[in-house]
């Protein structure tokens, strides 16, 4: 198979007749190609004037030996085909935490024979939304299920974005899974793909299906805390539920419980588990009107129907020797209450695969190095969060409310009563307060300067009516639990800390590769894991 890269074809292309376009393209007979699919369909709004798709297309044809030399833009591609590894261990291997990681780790060992056993804190997706949408009307937070907790992890409750820098052959097959099991065919060729919080619901169900039906089990309302050893290696779970506490045999587990588990972390501690300081982002949600952020990214092509809702990924590095960088983007979205800790804050954002809400929102995080902390405990960087989620608390009026301002409030470090174009997506409710409440000064003085520099390079981007809503403390984990070569945990056999919560990936994709990664271990399979 070949590949075709860098067309441009203009936003009203017809790709039913792509085979004919490739045709031309390569200036060959028509009965010399035989198939051409679609492989990358990015959008070029550099000039925006001139807005158009770059394409990359998969053929087969006769004589593709020729088309190679004679095409600059031809390579050849080898499909990699995912091989399953085999379990031979005799005791049942539990997962811990049912988010991307813990998803794609019990699918690849059901599908290796190994009947693993999930244990989630929160609730299956469809009591889990009834949990969410509860809290976003005004009920009471249920710290077990909320979008940090649940089936599908805090993924569920997002814009379900499927970018990754990780370069790894699993991630083909990651998408093609993730199709079957309900997510858009559309993934498997848009440059930044997405699925959708809607979809996802469905995509996730799907998947839990799926690995029960190959003999695997998912327990739900089920929370890890704790487990017991012998020699230095695992030899047992404990987990509790409505009826108690229970334990289970076993010699391997993965810890896939996600960047919210702050118990888990401060259970591991505790036990004497080699844990250690990590850097992490702080800040706020911008939001702007969905029909601008299309303006000021595709110029007078806005609007046109082959272009969805626009998206942004800026960065600002400050004369203070910060970084401001806009992260988990959301067009047509809206900001989402991510709280999972009573008294405490925390917000998201969140997208529907239409992205058509009327505005648009992304996090605008400050780095936070490890010297900011202000000590050496492993956990004090959850520490330094759960300060900052319970100040944001409080100024929102300690009743979930988010503290919200303009950006025109915050510059002038004031607040007004005026009423501005953008209305603030956030349920149940927000309360004005400045950022300046609840986040340290160093990132209040960064967002300014960031802000500022981001609405040079792009217009209406420093929008005084922008609004800026706290406090967005969940882009990653602040700790990481150490792990060696071969995947397991440096001070405990058995244990396979995976994923986001334990400082191994950093998004949907990354994190479902991990999972991989630590099954394939928990079969055996080490020198495979760089595939």
């Amino acid at each position: 198979m070949i590949r075709i890269n860098n067309i441009r074809v203009p936003l009203d292309f017809d790709f039913s007749g792509l085979k004919d376009f490739c045709t031309r393209k390569l200036g060959i007979p028509a009965g010399q190609l035989k198939t051409a699919r679609l492989s990358k369909r990015s959008v070029d709004a550099r000039k925006k004037n001139d807005v158009h798709f770059i394409i990359s297309v998969d053929i087969s044809a006769k004589g593709e030996e020729k088309i190679l030399r004679t095409n600059k833009n031809a390579v050849r591609v080898e499909k990699y085909e995912y091989s399953v590894p085999d379990f031979s261990g005799s005791k049942r291997p539990v997962i811990v935490g049912f988010g991307p990681a813990g998803m794609f780790a019990a699918l690849v060992l059901s599908m290796a024979g190994a009947s693993p056993l999930v244990l989630e804190r929160g609730g299956d997706v469809d009591s889990r939304v009834k949990a969410v949408e509860e809290f976003r009307s005004g009920g009471r937070l249920d710290t077990e299920c909320n979008v940090q907790f649940g089936e599908g992890g805090a993924g569920t409750f997002s814009d379900g974005k499927l970018t990754t820098g990780v370069k790894d052959r699993r991630i083909r097959w990651i998408f093609e899974k993730l199709v079957e099991f309900g997510a858009p065919d559309e993934i498997l060729w848009q440059a930044k793909p997405h699925i959708g919080t809607d979809r996802l619901r469905e995509t996730v169900r799907n998947l839990r299906l799926k690995v029960e039906e190959l003999g695997g089990e998912v327990r739900f309302r089920s929370r890890f805390c704790g487990y017991e050893t012998k020699d230095g290696g695992l030899v047992s779970v404990l987990y509790e539920d409505g009826s108690g506490v229970h334990t289970v045999e076993t010699d391997s587990v993965i810890l896939a419980t996600g960047h919210s588990a702050r118990d888990v972390f401060q259970l591991l501690y505790e036990k004497g588990e080699t844990l250690t300081q990590k850097n992490f982002a702080v800040g706020v949600r911008i939001e702007h009107l969905r029909t601008d952020i299309d303006k000021a990214m595709y110029g007078r092509f806005s609007g046109h129907p082959a272009l969805k809702a626009a998206d942004y990924k800026f960065v600002a590095h400050l004369p203070n020797g910060r970084t401001l960088y806009t992260f988990c983007m959301c067009p047509g979205g809206e900001v989402v209450a991510a709280s999972s800790e009573e008294g405490r804050l925390a917000v998201n954002g969140m997208s529907c695969f239409a992205r058509d809400a009327e505005n648009s929102n992304s996090a605008l995080l400050v780095n936070i190095d490890t010297s900011d902390y202000g000590s050496e405990h492993p956990l004090a960087g959850m520490y330094f969060q759960r300060e900052l989620e319970e100040k944001a608390f409080i100024a929102g009026g300690s009743d979930y409310s988010a503290p919200c301002s303009t950006v025109g409030e915050f510059m002038d470090g004031r607040l007004s009563d005026a009423k501005g174009r953008v209305s603030p997506s956030y349920r149940p409710k927000i309360k004005k307060a400045l950022p300046q409440e609840y986040l340290p000064d160093f990132v209040c003085e960064s967002l300014r300067l960031g802000i500022t520099e981001m609405g040079r390079k792009t217009k209406g981007f420093d929008d005084r009516e922008a609004l800026l809503t706290g406090i967005e403390s969940r882009s990653s984990s602040p700790v990481r639990i150490n792990r060696g070569e071969d995947l397991q945990s440096c001070s405990l056999k058995g244990l396979f800390p995976c994923g986001e919560g334990a400082g191994y990936a950093g998004g949907i994709v990354s994190a479902a590769v991990d999972g991989m990664k630590c099954a394939e271990a928990v079969c055996g399979q080490i020198a495979d894991r760089k595939a």
